[in-house]
């Protein structure tokens, strides 16, 4: 088991001072599975204080007997690594915190309070080798790919009540499976959620959103009888039947956008909308069978998304995000049938910060309702659209003069004439972008006012010319990058 320097003497200070010293928790486990651990943590038998005289530059403020060490590691993730008491915890009467935190004797005592067999085991180094303390089972419980709660599944998952959402969080993320017990001990404590605080659960409902097997996490809360106190609105949708248009009803229609949406390894806000999107469906369903509406779902589903995740505790930044998606994922678009000016709207209603996304969503929609193609060529004729009408248009508004230089600087009464000069000028810089200047431009103003003006009327009609041929070379190249026609 390959332990970091910088942890390895960490361990072995400790332990020249007198301490037991063992790496335990997470890090344990993903070395055990050959994956590289983002955080490391250390447990002891030293007492705060004196892991504080072995390590001058520290700091405690907590009252989880845990110090943090600064080190001067050039890996980010090890310049601060946690070093906690060896401890026991007594009863936890309000489902989240310990009513008292005291030292523990042993390492076994310590990995006893842990959560899961997988997360209760610890690595000690002894004559510069590794040996693994492990009075759980865990190393056979990952063998097995089994998520089992420490002894008594009931009492683990009454401490902390978050334990039962880790539990789903780490079989998704892991692939594992929840064993028995401790499957049936989570279902009969589900209701002890409540106690839990809404940021608390919002980073691991986050957690399980953002794993491979998204759509697997939340069947899961579903079953498990934790959905109904996360987003009660989500599980209302199951057996909501639609209508002709889709195959599956309202609640495995949003589950299989999701999946869709994870498969493809989209944002945080993709996935959360589209788990979302058609959330009030239930709520706004009129008539039964093939033929039923759900009129205006999209704006109630808006409505409802931010007051979910207002109560989840999201950030301001990302519930504006996923409430648009949410809120215009269901616009219209037909080839030849709608206008550059509807798509101008739909991006400035959306913001072209938004539009990949919200196409996304789309194709997320899309095969969750069991269509077989997420992007047909209707959804890349649009992406083409909105890449032309946001694209700045070729024109004489591109230049660093306009109509009021060439009347001042030729004391001339507006008329054709400056229009033509201003169409030479451009021509001239977009062949050569760096002659947008105003110094070469002023002095081009003064030469072409002299010029003949029928000579000066064919120079304009040229750059006209080459400029509309540069637009149809940039819009093939837009449409080529789309393949439509």
């Amino acid at each position: 088991m390959d332990i970091l320097k910088e942890i390895k003497d960490i361990i072995l200070k400790i332990e020249k001072a007198g301490f037991e010293a063992y790496v335990v928790g997470g890090c344990v486990r993903d070395l055990l599975i050959g994956k590289k651990p983002k955080d490391w943590d250390i447990a002891t038998s030293a007492e705060p204080d004196e892991v504080q005289k072995i390590f001058p530059k520290t700091f405690y403020q907590n009252k989880f007997l845990t110090v943090t060490i600064q080190t001067k590691s050039k890996n980010q993730h090890l310049r601060e690594v946690q070093v906690t008491t060896f401890r026991s915890e007594t009863k936890y009467t309000d489902k989240r915190h310990p009513d008292e935190v005291k030292f523990a004797k042993t390492i076994e005592e310590d990995l006893a309070r842990r959560d899961f067999t997988i997360n209760a085991m610890a690595i000690g180094i002894k004559n510069s080798k590794t040996f693994l303390v492990d009075p759980f089972n865990g190393q056979k419980d990952l063998k097995n790919k089994l998520i089992k709660a420490v002894g008594i599944p009931k009492d683990r998952l009454s401490e902390d009540a978050l334990r039962m959402l880790r539990a789903v969080r780490f079989s998704v993320v892991l692939g594992f499976k929840i064993e028995q017990k401790t499957m049936e001990a989570i279902k009969e404590n589900s209701s002890s959620l409540k106690f839990i605080s809404n940021e608390r659960i919002k980073d691991e409902f986050i957690g399980i959103i953002m794993s491979e097997k998204a759509s697997q996490g939340i069947e899961l809360l579903r079953k498990l009888g934790l959905l109904k106190h996360i987003v009660p609105e989500l599980e209302q949708g199951f057996g909501v039947l639609q209508n002709k248009h889709h195959i599956y009803d309202c609640y495995q229609h949003n589950l299989r956008s999701l999946d869709y949406a994870a498969k493809k390894n989209f944002n945080k806000h993709v996935r959360v909308a589209a788990l979302f999107h058609d959330i009030a469906k239930p709520f706004s369903k009129r008539g039964q069978g093939p033929n039923a509406t759900f009129y205006g779902h999209e704006i109630a589903g808006a409505k409802m998304t931010a007051k979910i995740l207002k109560r989840l505790k999201f950030s301001k930044k990302d519930i504006d995000k996923i409430v648009k998606l949410v809120r215009y994922h269901l616009f219209y678009y037909n080839v030849d049938e709608v206008s550059e000016s509807s798509v101008r709207r739909l991006v400035r209603q959306v913001g072209q910060e938004n539009m990949e996304e919200l196409l996304q969503l789309r194709m997320a929609d899309r095969i969750g309702s069991g269509v077989p193609k997420a992007e047909p060529y209707k959804l890349r004729h649009l992406k083409y659209v909105i890449e032309k009408v946001s694209k700045d248009p070729i024109s004489v508004k591109m230049l660093k003069v306009d109509g009021k230089d060439v009347i001042n600087i030729l004391r001339i009464k507006p008329g054709p004439k400056i229009g033509q000069i201003l169409n030479v000028l451009l021509g001239y810089v977009l062949l050569d972008p760096n002659k947008n200047k105003r110094d070469f431009l002023e002095k081009e103003i003064k030469r072409l006012g002299i010029l003949p003006e029928k000579e000066l009327a064919f120079l304009s009609k040229q750059a006209k010319r080459e400029i509309e041929e540069i637009e149809t070379k940039k819009d093939k190249m837009t449409k080529d990058k789309y393949w439509v026609t």
